[in-house]
């Protein structure tokens, strides 16, 4: 049963908004804390009070214990059954056979025939005397009698039941007191997570990354404007990352247009072979075949550009120097026309890394720095060992037109092309994958003007 209520305790808990759990967890806390203060208070005043009373009886008894020293048991004085009496005092044997032939008003019990033989110890009971309560003070008087004084406690229990009652206002202000100030913190603490909650729920609806969580001004930062922050910041990450991708998506329908085109052009002019000269056959299917290599090469570029990671299996420690080698022979064959000059250090030079891909960066460098060399210049390709502190550093250089200011913040942007590289093969995707591959090798990529003329990429682990 007890397992059953805990499982439906976690349930409660589970199902309810985190604002009315951080409010009732405040006005359980204050709550406590008042029913406590309260309590506490309450016990305060009844000791202090009927401390007050017992300082009374003690006085009383000393009085009447010395105004007749040596009385026989029964009646002393007073008439304690009238608020406004003084206190009624008896003389209570030890030996129940010497009690007088008329009572009196005062209980007697065998502990007050104790104090009389003196084995027990002075002591205050509550008592009813008339209907009306009282306190007693019960001590020892001579040999074998003790002395009971009695006063009417009515002022002292008037006094603790109105002290109670205001205590228990005093209570019930408190926790409703404690139940606005949990409505309140709840609501200003978790301010700024209701705006977070806000924000994300319209993106979801909305599928807009460009909405920010509102940030407090500066000076009031605490646990949740960092929250937030740190969450405006993945906001930013995934506007740009959307952004990016948008683009992506634009640029790539739009450089598959025109070779998608030239396609069915040239498939719907095959497709009447009949009415076709056998040069003109020859034309329409050598263009058909080279646009087929430039959509596959594009989408097998577009596949390559979306990793972002290299495949963690597949990475190696790789010999610079044998694979620059390997990729300048292969574009020694692709561009005959372009010399390229290769400077590696004797010493091996590793790195980790997947060879393939580090290939295709180091081709698409060299084919982008011979597509834009001119006739008889050389492409300058140099490795050199990493200095103290640094890794290993790759650049290669052409002799070329160079990069514009313009256009250097571009280069390694998708499908960019700049002005004078419009009329070269290409589609403007091997700078920005070849950047990629750098940054999933812990490399940086950067271009820049060579001194003397053409562009200069550095390849820096």
């Amino acid at each position: 049963m007890s397992g059953g209520r805990r499982r439906l305790g976690r349930v409660w808990r589970r199902r309810r908004p985190l604002r009315t759990r951080l409010a009732l967890s405040v006005t359980a806390a204050v709550a406590l804390v008042a029913i406590g203060v309260c309590a506490a208070a309450y016990v305060v005043v009844r000791s202090v009070l009927y401390r007050q009373l017992d300082l009374s009886l003690t006085q009383s008894a000393r009085l009447a214990a010395q105004r007749d020293p040596g009385a026989a048991p029964g009646i002393l004085a007073g008439e304690c059954r009238f608020l406004a009496a003084p206190a009624c005092a008896e003389v209570v044997p030890a030996d129940p056979a010497k009690d007088p032939a008329t009572p009196g008003q005062l209980p007697v019990d065998p502990a007050a025939r104790k104090v009389a033989a003196g084995t027990k110890a002075p002591y205050y009971t509550n008592i009813t005397v008339a209907g009306f309560p009282a306190r007693m003070l019960t001590t020892d008087y001579a040999q074998g009698r003790a002395l009971q004084v009695a006063l009417r406690a009515d002022t002292v229990e008037d006094g603790i039941e109105e002290a109670s009652q205001w205590l228990v206002l005093t209570a019930a202000a408190g926790m409703l007191l404690a139940a606005l100030l949990g409505h309140w913190v709840s609501r200003t603490g978790l301010a700024p997570v209701t705006r977070l909650t806000a924000t994300a729920e319209r993106i979801a609806a909305t599928r807009d990354p460009r909405h920010r969580i509102e940030l407090p001004p500066p000076g009031r930062e605490d646990e949740i404007t960092r929250l937030a922050t740190s969450f405006n910041t993945m906001l930013g990450e995934l506007e740009q990352s959307v952004t990016a991708q948008r683009r992506l998506v634009a640029d790539a329908s739009h450089e598959l247009r025109t070779p998608l085109t030239a396609l069915r052009t040239n498939a719907e002019l095959l497709a009447r072979a009949d009415r076709l000269t056998p040069d003109q056959r020859e034309r329409a299917s050598a263009a058909l075949g080279r646009q087929l290599r430039e959509v596959t090469g594009l989408v097998n570029d577009l596949i390559e550009l979306a990793r972002d990671e290299e495949p963690q299996p597949l990475v190696e420690q790789v010999r610079l120097g044998g694979l620059v080698e390997h990729c300048a022979q292969a574009a020694r064959a692709h561009w005959p026309s372009v010399p390229f000059h290769v400077r590696v250090p004797a010493e091996p030079v590793v790195v980790p890394g997947v060879p393939a891909r580090l290939s295709r960066l180091l081709g698409n460098l060299l084919d982008n720095a011979a597509k834009f060399s001119r006739g008889g210049l050389p492409v300058e390709v140099e490795l050199v060992a990493g200095l103290p502190g640094r890794g290993p550093e790759l650049t290669v250089r052409d002799h070329g037109p160079g990069i514009s200011p313009q256009d250097l913040p571009h280069v390694f942007d998708r499908f960019y092309r700049a002005g004078a590289a419009r009329a070269l093969p290409g589609s403007g995707l091997g700078l920005a994958m070849a950047r990629q591959i750098a940054r999933a090798h812990a490399a940086e990529l950067t271009a820049e003007a060579a001194p003397g003329g053409g562009a200069l990429f550095r390849l820096t682990f």
